[in-house]
Parts: C-alpha cells; sequence; structure tokens
C-alpha cells in the first residue's frame, strides 16, 4: 500500500480520536485497581500479553500462511483491547472497571510490546526480513502519539472540566464506531480484488484465534477462583482486539495492505463473537 491520505492522516487520527474517546472514561483510580485486584490484572496482562501472541504464532503455523499474512496475525495479537472491549463488558455485564484497567494498561505496555513482537514475526516468516523490521524508536513514538497521548489528554479533560467529558462520552463512543467500520471497510477494500481469497484463508484461522482466546480467557479465570463477571471481562479483554490499531501499524508504520487484512478481517467477525458474548453474559449473572 503506498502511502496516500488514508494511511497517513486519517487513519491515524482516527485512532487518536478513539483513543481519545477512551480517555474521557478514564481516572487514575482505575490503575490503582491493579493493587487492589492483583490476581484478576495479573491473569489479564498474562493472557493478552503472553498467551494470545504464543496461540496466534501456533495458529499462523499450523495454517501455513503466506509470509505477509503470517505477519499480520501476530500484529494483530500485539495490539491490546481498546476501547470496544470495554463497551463490550459493559454491555455484557462484565466488571467494566477490570476491563478499563486491563486495557489501560495493556495500552501502555503496547509501545514495548508491538515492535518486540511485529519485528519477530517479520523475522521469523519472511526471507531477509532483517531490512524490513519496524523501526523500533519511530513505533514508540507512533504508538504514543496515536494511543497513549490522546488517553491522557481525554483523562486531563474529565479532570479538569468533568461535565464536557460526560458530555463527550455518548458522541464519541458513536464517532469511534464509525471510525473503525471506515478503516476496517477501507483496509479491506484496498484489495477487494484478492477479498474473497483473503476471507477463505485467514478467516478460519481468525475465528480459531478469536474463539479460542475467548475459552482461554473465560476458563483460566474460573480455575484461579475468580467471579462471574471478572471471568467474562478478561475473557472479552483476551479476545477482542483493537483492529484499528493492528490496520495502523499494517498500514501507516509498514506500509503494507496484505499485512492489514487480518486485523481487518478479525475485527468484522470478532463483532459477531461480542454479539453473542453481549447476549450470554447478560444472562449470566454473579
Amino acid at each position: 500500500m503506498e502511502p496516500n491520505v488514508l494511511t497517513q492522516i486519517f487513519l491515524p487520527l482516527s485512532l487518536a480520536v478513539i483513543m481519545f474517546g477512551m480517555g474521557i472514561t478514564l481516572t487514575s483510580s482505575d490503575f490503582k485497581r491493579v493493587v487492589v485486584f492483583p490476581k484478576a490484572a495479573l491473569l489479564g496482562l498474562v493472557n493478552q500479553l503472553v498467551v494470545l501472541p504464543f496461540l496466534a504464532f501456533a495458529i499462523v503455523k499450523a495454517f501455513s500462511f503466506e509470509p505477509e499474512l503470517a505477519v499480520g496475525m501476530m500484529i494483530l495479537a500485539a495490539c491490546p483491547g481498546g476501547a470496544t472491549s470495554n463497551l463490550i463488558a459493559y454491555l455484557a455485564k462484565g466488571d467494566a472497571a477490570l476491563s478499563v484497567t486491563l486495557t489501560s494498561i495493556s495500552s501502555i505496555l503496547a509501545v514495548v510490546t508491538i515492535p518486540l513482537i511485529v519485528n519477530f514475526a517479520i523475522v521469523h516468516f519472511i526471507p531477509g526480513g532483517e531490512e524490513q523490521q519496524l523501526n523500533v524508536l519511530n513505533t514508540v513514538v507512533a504508538v504514543l502519539f496515536i494511543t497513549i497521548i490522546p488517553v491522557l489528554i481525554g483523562m486531563m479533560v474529565l479532570k479538569k472540566a468533568p461535565e464536557l467529558a460526560n458530555k463527550l462520552v455518548k458522541p464519541f463512543k458513536f464517532i469511534s464506531t464509525v471510525f473503525f467500520v471506515v478503516v476496517v471497510t477501507a483496509a479491506l477494500l484496498n484489495d477487494r480484488e484478492n477479498l474473497v481469497n483473503y476471507f477463505s484463508a485467514v478467516g478460519p484461522a481468525a475465528i480459531l484465534l478469536n474463539l479460542g482466546t475467548l475459552s482461554i480467557g473465560y476458563f483460566s479465570a474460573r480455575f484461579m477462583g475468580l467471579g462471574i463477571k471478572q471471568s467474562k471481562t478478561i475473557s472479552i479483554e483476551t479476545g477482542i482486539q483493537n483492529g484499528t490499531l493492528g490496520i495502523a501499524v499494517a498500514a501507516t508504520l509498514l506500509v503494507n495492505s496484505t499485512m492489514a487484512i487480518p486485523s481487518a478481517i478479525y475485527g468484522v467477525l470478532m463483532f459477531l463473537s461480542a454479539g453473542v458474548l453481549i447476549y450470554v453474559g447478560r444472562k449470566i449473572e454473579i
């Protein structure tokens, strides 16, 4: 994908808007919950940052993807939950506070984990990949500016002008949804001539990754003695990824439309499972 207005301006801007929308719902106390609920928070982060990438790697190897799609799957696995997972956790009657905490911390850690996981994938799957790796410094700066800084600005708005922040929450949820749909649609249409082939190639693996991580998240939490609400939340945080960030890393930082396809397809498919999660989650109470 050649650099254009979509990849260089609209995509990073849309992600920043989405992250700002998450920021206006956050307070500093959200980060302190790691101390209050250490077992739930630690399990959620281990699932998100360790189990998810390992499972994605195993699935990629099992499906024998072409190199660029393999890297695209690992880009997706490196991304945190994002604001979408917070909304789904809320609608499914999960632990919204835990969801926000996990998303916030994993988004901060993504500054480090994304270049590590993505560069490993590039070197492992692409011949001569050493020459195509993400520039670590540029990636850190980019992730900071399109995720962390907008979140911090949103938090500042909430702290300094809470009434304004509360008025902005609903509009930004709508705007975030619209931007997400536009970004995913654009990523898919960019390679529309190969779209059917990509869906047939990536779709089964994406479904397996989604259902596998959702299941691992839920049952690992139950095994650790956590309640239903926390277990539902850890399931969602493990299985719902920030597809917009994955597309941004592939299309903007690596300038490769094929690598963006797994995140786009996953972004579509995860909403199907999210609908089921919300329905079932509202039926299952503590």
